[in-house]
């Protein structure tokens, strides 16, 4: 199996880990969730294609807050804009069920800081540690 695509930038940069939805539709909610935070403990920033479900976004930032030390990790910052609800079937819409695909950006917290965030666009400036 192909490990995550990663963008580094120098020794002291920082590191964008891009997740596929193809790579995420393989694992277990907890197996995503670990995924996420084990590279926003090592201080990169975590871009999932598609978002996670609503429960499973509670349940990271649950695990986040269980996980939150002050010297070692002060948390997440996280960012999603969902797709065009237009892309959903009527069917779907109908029966009202929400559509998770959505741009995710996951950070540590002292990292990451949102300058902008609209339906479409989402800007943060990302510092070094």
């Amino acid at each position: 199996m192909s490990t995550v695509p990663e963008v580094t930038t120098g020794d002291n940069g920082v590191q964008i880990d891009l997740i596929s939805a193809a790579r995420m539709d393989g694992l277990a909610s907890m197996e995503k969730i670990r995924l996420i935070l084990d590279g926003v403990r090592d201080g990169n920033i975590v871009i999932l294609e598609e978002g996670l479900s609503p429960d499973e976004e509670s349940k990271l930032i649950e695990v986040t807050m269980t996980e939150i030390s002050p010297d070692e990790f002060n948390g997440i910052e996280i960012e999603s804009y969902p797709q065009s609800k237009g892309g959903q079937g009527f069917l779907g819409r109908l029966m009202g069920k929400e559509e998770t695909k959505k741009l995710t950006v996951i950070g540590p917290a002292n990292q990451i800081q949102t300058l902008h965030k609209d339906e479409n666009l989402i800007s943060a400036l990302v510092s070094r540690k």
